[in-house]
């Protein structure tokens, strides 16, 4: 019986988690077609609020703001603790296909890495924009062009 109620609880907490994602597909971005895992965790840290998150999603928006050109594709973070992290495209090119959309986050890699908080913690040169997402606790990433696909990266922490 015991273990019957764990099920269902187990069954409960995986059907919450997934309408709660489910609810932006459609709405900010086509409906997930592909998934991949994130287990990676290069360092811990302390952990790290909703406010810490939406600050790290205002930090990049600004800086795509203050650049001369306008910006190809935006970030926002979803959900009651804004665990769930967005980059969605706004023109026909920049996000084309997945290759292309990885590119473009290994070039925010790039820049990051001459960040005083990556350089501050030795983080420089092993890491990436996952682990950044990793480290701040994101739940999911979804990156889409906005009109056929979307990708859906899970961060998992054990």
């Amino acid at each position: 019986m015991t273990r019957l109620i764990a099920i269902l609880i187990a069954m409960i907490v995986t059907t919450s988690a997934a309408s709660a994602q489910d609810r932006y597909e459609g709405y900010y971005y086509p409906d997930v077609s592909s998934q991949e895992e994130f287990t990676r965790v290069i360092r811990e840290g302390p952990t790290p609020s909703k406010g810490v998150r939406v600050e790290f999603v205002t930090n990049l928006t600004a800086a795509q703001l203050a650049a001369p050109e306008s910006p190809r594709f935006v970030f926002f973070a979803k959900g009651g603790d804004a665990k769930h992290l967005n980059i969605i495209a706004l023109d026909d090119d920049i996000f084309s296909t997945l290759y292309r959309a990885r590119a473009v986050l290994a070039q925010m890699t790039s820049n990051m890495r001459s960040n005083d908080f990556f350089r501050g913690q030795g983080l420089e040169h092993v890491a990436t924009f996952y682990d950044l997402v990793q480290l701040m606790e994101f739940d999911t990433l979804v990156i889409s062009d906005g009109e056929t696909w979307a990708h859906q990266v899970n961060f998992y922490r054990d």
